[in-house]
């Protein structure tokens, strides 16, 4: 996301006056610890909040103070539908290798499964990018992915109730390749290139666009409906939630595996695989969580984390990196 947010900040679609408004926003977070291109656009949508609010009221000052600039709900909105028009550049014109994620996924879905019966598969993707869907693809993986259709299709949730057996991908923030039609409230997948009879808005990626945070119907809210139905198994199912390139900082994410943690009574286990020498954070908050510590497992860079258990090491182990982790997966030593 580092990479993502410098890349984002000098982009060519980014505009004058939004590069003002990004830079202002930037230095609101001075101080914050690895604040992204996400901390900025949820700030900005805060603001489009406000101002909407404040216009649909009739207020006689409905521009929103940002720094020392005043800004309309109507600049607020241009700003950030180029933001993430940038963030869908920076994502989607770079040639990329899916061959690690196809170990990754076969792994997953072969080696780990060999001799059990068939079970589904999770994927939370937090993620723009398509990688996972595409590398399920290539595997000829059957997955659902809330839209029906093919390369383009429309947004149907009801493709999220499986009979089990098959793949779900979870896209909690979103994706470069959705987007909003002309008058439409729900999001489209249309293929790079198509051009459509009506016109397509901006990229659909979290944060929502403000309509979205007051109804059921938001899809970001049917997603992480079926993640908490996810981490919380039934009596006498467990659950292993693998968690790799996540670094513990968006609040809503963390309150949602915390809940899961204590609703689960133990039959949810974190099995967390993180860059740092050790725990930090949430991690190390919950690790010395009397009522759920047991539940969390941490690979970190220098040792191996469990409840008040600790194996620390002087060497560094990289099982933290994707590409080691899907190696290990495919039973490498």
């Amino acid at each position: 996301m580092p990479e993502l947010t410098d890349e984002v900040l000098g982009h060519v679609k980014i505009g004058e006056e939004t590069k003002k408004l990004l830079d202002t926003v930037r230095k609101l977070f001075s101080g914050a610890e690895d604040a992204t291109i996400e901390d900025f656009m949820s700030e900005i949508v805060d603001l489009l909040s406000i101002a909407e609010r404040r216009t649909q009221c009739g207020a006689t000052q409905p521009n929103v103070s940002v720094g020392d600039q005043k800004r309309s709900s109507a600049e607020l909105q241009d700003a950030l539908g180029e933001i993430k028009q940038a963030v869908s550049s920076s994502i989607g014109e770079k040639e990329v290798d899916a061959t690690t994620h196809q170990q990754f996924v076969r792994a997953i879905h072969s080696s780990l499964q060999a001799g059990k019966a068939g079970r589904g598969v999770d994927y939370f993707v937090l993620n723009y990018d398509t990688l996972i869907e595409d590398a399920l693809g290539l595997e000829r993986i059957v997955y659902f992915d809330g839209f029906t259709g093919a390369a383009t299709g429309w947004w149907e949730p009801s493709t999220f109730r499986t009979d089990g057996k098959a793949a779900r991908v979870f896209k909690i923030h979103g994706s470069i390749d959705w987007c909003l039609l002309e008058g439409d409230s729900l999001p489209r997948r249309i293929r790079s290139g198509i051009k459509t009879e009506s016109a397509k808005n901006h990229v659909l990626i979290y944060p929502a666009a403000t309509k979205y945070q007051e109804t059921q119907r938001d899809p970001f809210a049917q997603m992480l409906i079926h993640m908490r139905q996810s981490l919380c198994p039934s009596e006498g199912k467990e659950m292993v939630l693998a968690i790799c390139g996540y670094s513990f900082g968006d609040s809503h994410i963390d309150l949602e595996i915390e809940n899961a943690l204590h609703q689960s009574e133990g039959r949810l286990t974190i099995a967390a695989f993180v860059e740092t020498d050790e725990p930090k954070g949430k991690l190390k908050e919950w690790l010395t969580h009397p009522a759920i510590s047991e539940q969390i497992r941490v690979y970190a860079k220098k040792g191996f984390f469990h409840g008040d258990k600790k194996l620390k090491l002087d060497d560094e182990i990289p099982w933290w990196k994707f590409e080691i982790l899907a190696r290990l997966l495919g039973g490498e030593r």
